[in-house]
């Protein structure tokens, strides 16, 4: 008789449970590659979908009427929120993609330290209650009802949100340094610029905005049913499919592949790390009679020999061809040019297009043809860097030569 009513596939239920067995799927899927590649990245994100997956369990259950089935059920002092836990992996896993080099040490175990407390304190509520005789009659005990539910909870709650909020925010700042950072080392950074993992952030913030108005609905408006509160799980559910065929589909080891490991764009380096592989300008410094000379060198070198017409064109690239370290080419075109390397490189394909549309190349060639024929590799790019440089689209920039 104890098995008709669980497991009841539903229309609440079924989505829950399909979506998070495929969740699970992609979880072991990363997981594999990670033990073949030992790729950081791979390891960190199969956890980020297994907690989220983990997150879905006393809801996919529930529905299935587990709780009615066994009413007197222990599974709330085995389940353990792990929220602690996410929070710090999405801003581990955004550095790992972002820096090559980045490693987990024993240092990072300080960001665990919430979430092991918290653990601990789980452990001795259900030692706690289990020593009453009652125990096996009831589904909470004493400890669950008047202690975790009443007090633990609702600060383990507050804690975690005020947690993710800042990791989020770090996570979001890591990211943006790198998008602007990549300009001073590649000349399309189309392929460098991690769309993903910007979408991937906004799952997560909208999944974290989504709960946190759901719960304050809950709490001070109006208790929601659980049916209110499927949906929540749902969308979860659909987001982290989509999460897990981008994440183990998408390469992210471009910036390794690229000879570029020694990026960073993390919060915990020192100030002269920060400034190794690239000078920032400063307009009152003027340039060593070595750095005149480079500057020279490498005009004649870009109006000469072209290396802008290379898609692939790359800072290391062009200090291997000019013979000179990435360092002193860095310095001479942020203080020489006062540019970023992409707004330096960027500039001759721009003129280049600029004079192939002044000859009418246009009839011959697409727009886009051209803008490849110059150098870049993505229409979008190219649309979008021709208006910053010009103040015109192509085509009103056709316009003003008729």
């Amino acid at each position: 008789m104890i098995f008709q009513s669980f497991p009841n596939f539903n229309i609440y239920s079924s989505p829950l449970l399909i979506l998070s067995v495929q969740g699970l799927i992609f979880a072991f899927l990363l997981f594999k590659r990670y033990l073949d590649k030992k790729a950081l990245s791979d390891i960190l994100l199969s956890l980020i979908i297994l907690i989220t997956c983990y997150h879905r369990t006393t809801y996919t259950i529930g529905f299935m009427d587990w709780y009615d089935t066994y009413q007197n059920t222990k599974i709330n002092y085995y389940v353990v929120d792990l929220s602690m836990i996410l929070a710090p992996l999405l801003y581990f896993y955004v550095r790992s993609v972002t820096c090559s080099a980045f490693k987990i040490s024993r240092k990072h175990s300080v960001h665990f330290i919430p979430w092991l407390i918290f653990l601990f304190i789980k452990i001795l509520i259900l030692f706690s209650d289990a020593s009453s005789p009652d125990f096996d009659s009831v589904q909470n005990g004493e400890m669950v009802i008047n202690f975790q539910w009443k007090y633990l909870d609702p600060i383990v709650y507050l804690f975690s949100m005020l947690q993710m909020i800042v990791y989020l925010a770090l996570t979001f700042q890591l990211f943006y340094a790198y998008r602007q950072k990549i300009k001073d080392f590649f000349s399309n950074t189309y392929s460098v610029e991690l769309n993903w993992l910007r979408n991937f952030l906004y799952i997560y913030a909208f999944l974290f905005l989504f709960n946190s108005v759901q719960t304050i609905v809950n709490e001070l408006i109006v208790d929601l049913k659980w049916t209110q509160e499927w949906w929540y799980h749902f969308f979860s559910a659909i987001l982290i499919i989509y999460i897990g065929v981008k994440g183990y589909f998408t390469p992210v080891g471009n910036l390794k592949a690229l000879g570029f490991e020694y990026l960073d764009f993390g919060f915990s380096q020192k100030k002269e790390d920060t400034t190794k592989h690239t000078i920032a300008v400063n307009k009152k410094e003027e340039l060593s009679p070595k750095l005149v000379k480079t500057k020279e060198f490498l005009s004649s070198y870009m109006q000469n020999e072209k290396p802008y017409l290379d898609p692939d064109m790359t800072l290391v690239t062009l200090a291997k061809q000019l013979d000179v370290s990435r360092e002193e080419l860095s310095e001479v075109i942020n203080k020489g040019f006062r540019l970023k390397f992409n707004d330096f490189i960027n500039g001759y394909r721009i003129e280049a297009i600029k004079q192939m549309l002044s000859e009418n190349k246009q009839a011959e060639l697409s727009l886009t043809g051209i803008a490849y024929e110059c150098g870049f590799n993505s229409k979008a790019t190219f649309n979008r860097v021709f208006k910053k440089m010009t103040r015109l689209s192509p085509s009103d920039f056709i316009n003003t030569l008729k």
